[in-house]
């Protein structure tokens, strides 16, 4: 679908993780800078204070790297669900939308959704983040850095700790070992540098197969 810069001379283009489908950014997109977004695989934008192209990260290194590019009925909007390397956000921060504003809850929708449906995304994102940035006193980068063979070995310790946990019918223990055995499992993804949503798509297959 064709987008209609002749009458919307700017087309309003969001940037949505591609893993956690959480929103990062929003911009502004003329016929160009939409044309190098498809041809880079990477957003470029149209600065309406500097009224020029911009890529996103040109100066920063905080590229996004476009997965998918959504079109909307009106042919006016644009969604590109993208994995970013680095911050969106000129602050530093992984988002834009930083800055919660209280809206009062008239009904329990929150309760009615699974809130933590996207943990394991986020957690990817933060393992990401820290893979890259190396915070003095992480774990994750301590992890990273020790190599494949000290994580393999935590995974090998906490998969047991789940086992005894679970035979012993000790809910809690075995939950909490669950979690830590789920995060030593995303952190031997990142070292072998394999997106999440790659196991996701095995899962489907499997599932289609059953």
């Amino acid at each position: 679908m064709s987008l209609d810069f002749e009458n919307n001379k700017l087309c309003v283009a969001i940037a949505q993780h591609y893993e956690t489908k959480e929103i990062l950014m929003i911009a502004y997109m003329n016929a160009e800078a939409y044309q190098k977004t498809l041809d880079s695989q990477r957003a470029w934008f149209f600065s309406r204070s500097r009224n020029k192209l911009w890529l996103k990260g040109e100066e920063s290194g905080n590229y996004l790297n476009v997965v998918t590019l959504s079109v909307d009925c009106d042919k006016d909007s644009i969604l590109l669900q993208v994995l970013p390397e680095g911050p969106s956000c000129h602050t530093g921060n992984r988002s834009c939308f930083f800055t919660e504003v209280s809206v009062k809850k008239t009904n329990n929708i929150l309760e009615k959704r699974t809130e933590d449906s996207f943990v394991l995304e986020k957690l990817a994102t933060i393992i990401e983040e820290k893979s890259k940035n190396k915070p003095k006193n992480s774990y994750t980068s301590k992890l990273l850095d020790d190599g494949l063979s000290r994580i393999a070995q935590k995974i090998i310790e906490e998969s047991g700790e789940v086992a005894l946990a679970g035979n012993n019918q000790d809910k809690n223990e075995t939950i909490q070992e669950m979690a830590d055995l789920l995060y030593h499992l995303m952190v031997f993804l990142k070292a072998l540098d394999i997106p999440l949503n790659e196991v996701w798509k095995e899962l489907g297959n499997r599932m289609e197969q059953k």
